[in-house]
């Protein structure tokens, strides 16, 4: 079974200085202008992820660094929210 590659036309409008950047880039890499864009949207696209790491990846890390709060600074933490959800919820029903 073969796979197809398929190819795609678009238009772009960009300002002179844009299109003599990406003339430069062509020329000085010695590749086409299209392959210039895409090579820019493949840095990207991998920039983006190491800008946003995983969540849960971090999560783990942290709870493995031993930086989180104490089994004791946590409690005081949930109890002083639990105290200030009561004072909240009992203000609404007066």
């Amino acid at each position: 079974m073969s796979t197809l590659a398929y190819t795609y036309r678009t238009t772009f409008s960009f300002d002179q200085g844009t299109v003599q950047r990406l003339k430069h880039l062509a020329t000085r890499w010695g590749i086409s202008q299209a392959a210039v864009i895409r090579r820019a949207l493949m840095h990207a696209e991998e920039s983006a992820s190491l800008l946003q790491p995983d969540p849960i990846e971090t999560l783990k890390l942290l709870h493995q660094s031993g930086h989180g709060l104490s089994q004791k600074a946590a409690d005081t933490y949930l109890k002083e929210v639990d105290k200030n959800r009561k004072k909240w919820r009992s203000q609404r029903m007066s």
